[in-house]
């Protein structure tokens, strides 16, 4: 008899916060939810007009995409990442979390294979590593790699710490990764939010000397094009890698609809609305650092991305309790590996209104 592959993954985790978030509504004010980092303001409308005015596709699309979708995410990276990429370089994804979860597969690691995770991290990253029966351990700097490591997991700026690895740190890694003969992947969906550091990117030569084998980043438009509904993601990097990654996702008929490409190549091709909508959330995370710290909390890292990684040294899930009798739901650090303990992390995800009504809460106790 089979064995659903479901009944020997990890729980949900946020089916654990059930009831802090229940209390959380039930606040007379309502629930401000910074748990999740999904995206609240509308998708932009130009990137509107371009899903409809493709909406007629009655044929198939293909695994690899159209060669403009291709080209838009190369002119991409060269014009945003100092990255030296071409079409070539390029495989769509639905999201970035298919390929986050899917990748090792994709990419042929099995039960022999030791897959390297931050120690703080996604927990997809260890997700994908339990669906192939791989080993999975975490690493906090480029020495903590193991000799055995097949595959290495990088993100920055972190989920969710919000953490940037400088170049110093990323060369570190991918020199490590060499040396043990590791494929390197960098989640780096956040790239283009950062705050008082500058993102870098793995594809970036100062990183990488020029060579891109055995290394790929992946990306999204979900966080900063306001587009998760659209589940558009790539990956970027060493071109034997793209042609694995593109071989699986046309057997396993993982086709991005025509459509959503027209409207990925639409937000690709602007930087304009990127602006606007880092504006906000910067707004969104002045108001919530400076509400978090009047509390009493800590903001430790949070140098990029949508989230806020707060501390008043109690245990997270006692945070969290708390914090939902004033009506915010925030996730625990553990969700994301032991060390998040004493931490929670907060999005920056909520209208300008909701933001306010948690930032009132916070000062007045």
């Amino acid at each position: 008899m089979i064995s659903p592959l479901a009944d020997g993954l990890p729980d949900f985790p946020w089916d654990t916060i059930a009831d802090a978030g229940a209390r959380a509504r039930a606040h007379a004010g309502g629930i401000v939810d910074l748990s999740i980092g999904t995206p609240i303001d509308d998708s932009p409308l130009f990137i509107q007009e371009a899903l409809r005015d493709a909406s007629n596709a009655p044929g198939y699309p293909t695994a690899a995409g159209t060669l403009d979708l291709r080209n838009a995410w190369a002119n991409w990276a060269n014009r945003i990442l100092n990255a030296h990429v071409a079409e070539s370089h390029v495989a769509i994804s639905i999201g970035s979390k298919e390929l986050v979860a899917l990748l090792p597969f994709a990419l042929g690691v099995g039960p022999t294979h030791t897959i390297a995770i931050p120690e703080l991290a996604y927990p997809t990253y260890a997700v994908g590593a339990l669906m192939v029966g791989a080993k999975c351990v975490t690493y906090t700097t480029a020495s903590d790699i193991p000799d055995n490591a097949d595959f290495v997991w990088i993100n920055t700026p972190s989920n969710p710490t919000g953490e940037v690895l400088d170049v110093g740190a990323l060369k570190a890694i991918v020199d490590r990764a060499r040396l043990i003969q590791a494929t390197v992947i960098s989640d780096e969906c956040y790239v283009e939010l950062g705050w008082t550091a500058e993102p870098v990117s793995v594809l970036d030569p100062r990183v990488n000397g020029g060579d891109l084998t055995g290394i790929a980043a992946l990306f999204s438009l979900s966080k900063r094009s306001n587009l998760a509904g659209y589940r558009s993601g790539a990956m970027i990097g060493d071109d034997n890698l793209i042609k694995s990654v593109v071989g699986f996702r046309k057997h396993a008929g993982l086709l991005m609809p025509f459509p959503v490409q027209a409207a990925s190549i639409a937000a690709l091709n602007d930087d304009a609305h990127v602006a606007v909508q880092k504006a906000r959330y910067s707004a969104r995370r002045d108001v919530l650092h400076t509400a978090l710290t009047s509390a009493g909390f800590t903001i430790d890292h949070s140098q990029a991305g949508l989230y806020l990684w707060a501390t008043r040294g109690d245990n997270c899930r006692t945070t969290v309790d708390e914090l939902s009798e004033l009506g915010i739901l925030v996730a625990p650090g553990s969700f994301y590996g032991p060390a998040g303990d004493t931490h929670v992390r907060v999005a920056l995800t909520a209208s300008d209104e909701r933001v306010a009504a948690a930032a009132l809460r916070l000062t007045a106790g």
